[in-house]
């Protein structure tokens, strides 16, 4: 993969920005996305916090009300307060209702949530779609507890307000589109929610200062309704112009690297992220649309069919910290974070570098009198020069750069280098701009 040199994102930036991130109180809506947004638009030139009102009809759902939480804790019979929302945001369910009562241990155990097989963790509990309270804490604080009556105080409150998301269309020489989406929904979780809009906003401030050959369009958005409501409102202009597109989610671990194949599997996207795969050397994983889980569900729809594909490290359910207070930094780090922003970018790179080539010559050119080929014979062909030979060999104006790569089993960065040089001494035209 591309090495990061210069004005390029290095992992310790990505991770400080993704520290800081991490413990805004997120949701679907409220006032914790639009600071995440607000902090993102710090970093990404142009990106524009759009709003969408409460009760917004979107396909076959509804943008809920907003959901706003202040303050949230249970005290014990002495008085003490054992779960504290001050401590840690996960603690309370989210879109909990507003609670203030004294139960009963036992009364008080069905709104409580734990984990028995990872008793140390707290898990993330959402009810975005049905009204109930509840608390979240490790198994091991829960089997503490001891009959009695608890207080338990949630103070929250749902109301007309919006949905936020954000937008930022980076314009290229051509019209075609490449859609990057990622969430900023989840509280406190570093992989699951913090590692991809923080390899993103990088990706973004990069496309936004190279020259482009296609359309960027990239959004940050809530999971699940923030992509349909998105679909809802641009599905025509998408459907029209996207050529490829990839929505990022957990990039920050250093275990391996995967994907997410599109509903049929077959599209240029899916091509590119497997050929990056192939050639990074490190532990990989292939997951079928039949493994999928984030917002690939809706791009990949009937109906909708874009040809977007999930890249990750480590994939959502597929690493134990998944959805839990365990989902920290010390499962996400700069090495990790550097390698899923080379993961996105090598995509691109070969995206944008991906051509229909001809050759100009009949049969094979002299290499040798334009300096590109030993005038020693040896009886052994170098390296580089056999990449010149091959892309050469498969230039016929039908195969494009990206298979001719595939056939010769060499990565795309090579293929493209050689296609560069054999372009310089007019030894190859290229048929499609």
């Amino acid at each position: 993969m591309s090495e990061l040199r210069g004005s390029d994102a290095t992992g310790e930036q990505i991770l400080s920005f993704a520290k800081q991130l991490f413990p805004m109180t997120r949701s679907i809506t409220g006032e914790g996305v639009r600071q995440t947004l607000r902090m993102i638009q710090q970093k990404v030139p142009g990106l524009v916090i759009r709003e969408v009102p409460s009760g917004t009809q979107c396909f076959d759902w509804t943008v809920p009300q907003e959901w706003q939480i202040t303050e949230a804790y249970i005290e014990d019979p002495s008085g003490q307060r054992i779960v504290d929302f001050k401590n840690h945001n996960l603690h309370v369910v989210s879109y909990s209702t507003p609670v203030d009562e004294t139960l009963e241990l036992e009364e008080l155990q069905e709104h409580l949530h734990s984990l028995p097989n990872m008793p140390t963790a707290i898990p993330y509990v959402t009810s975005y779609y049905a009204d109930r309270w509840g608390f979240c804490l490790s198994h091991e604080q829960r089997a503490r507890l001891k009959p009695g009556r608890y207080h338990a105080v949630i103070r929250s409150k749902k109301f007309d307000g919006v949905l936020n998301y954000a937008e930022v269309i980076l314009k290229g020489a051509s019209e075609q589109e490449v859609f990057l989406s990622t969430y900023v929904c989840h509280p406190s979780m570093a992989n699951n929610e913090i590692s991809g809009l923080s390899v993103v906003a990088f990706i973004a401030k990069w496309l936004a200062s190279i020259d482009r050959r296609y359309t960027y369009r990239i959004i940050f958005i809530p999971e699940t309704i923030g992509s349909i409501c998105y679909l809802s409102q641009n599905l025509p202009a998408m459907k029209a112009h996207t050529i490829a597109g990839f929505n990022v989610s957990c990039v920050g671990d250093d275990r391996t690297y995967s994907i997410i194949e599109s509903r049929k599997a077959d599209t240029l996207t899916d091509r590119i992220a497997k050929h990056v795969l192939a050639h990074i050397g490190k532990p990989t994983r292939i997951h079928s649309y039949l493994e999928r889980g984030s917002d690939e569900r809706q791009y990949c729809s009937p109906g909708v069919n874009l040809p977007v594909v999930g890249l990750s490290r480590t994939r959502f359910t597929s690493y134990p910290e998944y959805h839990t207070s365990l989902d920290d930094f010390n499962v996400v780090t700069a090495s990790g974070l550097k390698g899923g922003y080379e993961f996105v970018k090598t995509c691109i790179e070969v995206l944008e570098g991906n051509r229909r080539y001809m050759a100009t010559q009949l049969c094979e050119p002299q290499l040798g009198r334009r300096g590109l080929y030993p005038t020693l014979g040896a009886g052994r062909i170098e390296d580089s020069v056999e990449d010149l030979l091959n892309v050469l060999s498969y230039s016929d104006g039908a195969t494009d750069l990206l298979e001719v790569a595939e056939r010769c089993v060499m990565p795309f960065g090579r293929a493209r280098h050689a296609a560069q040089l054999l372009l310089r001494e007019s030894l190859l035209r290229v048929v499609d701009h």
